[in-house]
């Protein structure tokens, strides 16, 4: 009967001791929502968003660069050396951390899947995965491009109090005094030997 469905689906979940489908479910939906895996799909849930799918694909992409590149370098090359992989795969890495970055920007304001909090964890592993890979295996850097402003930046910074002493040693030269005698010590003077004359 519809009308007792719920109080019979509550007394079987609720028939043993522990509980252990209620314990399940609720295991279930706390790692979902920790994992924030309604933020890989699509408003309505029917699939994986857009966006998600092309990660994915840009990070499947990353791997084969990846796998091709170190089957080529595996046989003549040291094991530290992987200048290939770096030189090769350099274009594949930077699309597939400029979407990671975009997917993040997208997520902050809500994004595909209507929640904004961080991104599902399967993206996140994956470009860690990826990071890894290409950071610590493989060695690869790329070069920062903010380095020169920041340079820039912090000279103009350290030159300033030198521009300031300067500028305030010169603007406070102050001129050598010349003293001058008063007229009335001389007169004074004049006086005493005067004195000195009649006593």
């Amino acid at each position: 009967n519809s009308s007792e469905s719920h109080n019979c689906a509550k007394s079987i979940l609720t028939s043993d001791r522990l509980q252990v489908v209620v314990m399940l479910s609720e295991f279930f939906n706390e790692t979902w929502e920790a994992a924030n895996c309604a933020n890989c799909l699509k408003n309505n849930s029917e699939g994986l968003s857009d966006s998600t799918e092309e990660f994915l694909e840009l990070f499947n992409k990353s791997l084969t660069c990846f796998e091709q590149n170190l089957q080529g370098e595996a046989l003549d090359l040291p094991p530290n050396n992987y200048t290939e992989v770096c030189k090769n795969c350099n274009a594949t890495y930077k699309m597939l951390n400029e979407r990671y970055n975009y997917l993040q920007r997208m997520n902050r304001q809500g994004g595909e899947s209507g929640h904004s909090a961080h991104l599902c964890i399967d993206v996140e592993d994956a470009m860690n995965i990826t990071r890894k890979l290409w950071s610590r295996t493989f060695n690869c850097s790329v070069p920062c491009s903010d380095t020169v402003p920041v340079i820039a930046v912090s000279s103009f910074i350290l030159f300033l109090p030198v521009v300031f002493y300067l500028s305030s040693f010169l603007h406070s030269k102050q001129k050598k005094r010349i003293l001058i005698l008063p007229k009335r010590i001389q007169s004074n003077a004049s006086l005493v030997n005067i004195q000195e004359k009649y006593s």
